[in-house]
């Protein structure tokens, strides 16, 4: 896989009430990736971010009903594998990350020989860092990965991440719906595929709210936990991986 005009590059932006920025999201991508196709997966909004597609002619995948991130997710996956993309980039709707990483993501992806380029934001520790509570959970996970796995990872639930085309077609038949995150990093350690990490800079979220409140993060840190157990433990057969029944 070579790196620029060859590599079929799609920016999957799953957005869920992101109307006031999802103008500038795309902005960023024409302007600062440019050789990125780019779908927005629109999660049942109740805001108008529908209107806001429709008006700016934008690629757009109108979801009936709300399946969260990880519903969101997946079918930005069964449309680049449904397409033909050798790239499937998380850019998400909320105008935290920045589209001029995405080169980088792809370089290492290609030279590394990797299935999945995640962003972290704790390597040179610039840019937002999120908040305490947050930093604990991300800790605690990292941790989590590791004596499961033996991967160390610093950003197990960071969104920004470039999955080539093997993960493209895991990730398009296996997805967790709450919370993905660091629960298809076990599942890709489990099966041998290869996850590395750049360091990027992200922006505080310009509009909207995060969907993890202080009052659900209890909840958060046990599900995934056991998810995470239950991803560690499954093995994915390849002919369930590479059907071509999307």
């Amino acid at each position: 896989m070579c790196v620029g005009d060859t590599m079929k590059v799609l920016a999957i932006i799953p957005a869920y009430n992101e109307a006031e920025t999802l103008e500038s999201v795309v902005e960023d991508i024409r302007e600062n990736a440019p050789q990125c196709d780019y779908v927005i997966v629109n999660d049942c909004s109740t805001d108008n971010t529908r209107d806001v597609c429709r008006e700016n002619g934008f690629n757009v995948i109108n979801l009936p009903f709300n399946l969260g991130i990880g519903g969101a997710m997946q079918t930005g996956y069964k449309y680049a594998l449904r397409h033909g993309y050798d790239v499937a980039v998380q850019i998400d709707g909320d105008g935290q990350h920045m589209a001029h990483y995405i080169d980088g993501a792809l370089e290492k992806l290609a030279a590394e020989n990797a299935d999945l380029i995640i962003g972290s934001r704790y390597i040179d520790k610039e840019g937002f860092q999120s908040g305490a509570l947050r930093r604990m959970g991300i800790k605690y996970f990292a941790w989590l990965i590791r004596l499961l796995t033996g991967k160390r990872v610093t950003d197990p639930t960071s969104g920004f991440r470039a999955a080539g085309r093997g993960a493209i077609e895991l990730f398009a038949h296996h997805y967790p719906v709450d919370f993905p995150e660091p629960e298809t990093l076990v599942l890709l350690a489990r099966n041998g595929y290869k996850m590395l990490e750049i360091s990027v800079e992200m922006k505080t979220r310009s509009a909207g709210k995060s969907s993890i409140t202080p009052l659900k993060s209890i909840y958060y840190m046990v599900k995934v936990s056991l998810s995470m157990l239950f991803a560690w433990k499954e093995q994915v057969q390849p002919t369930d991986a590479f059907s071509a029944n999307v």
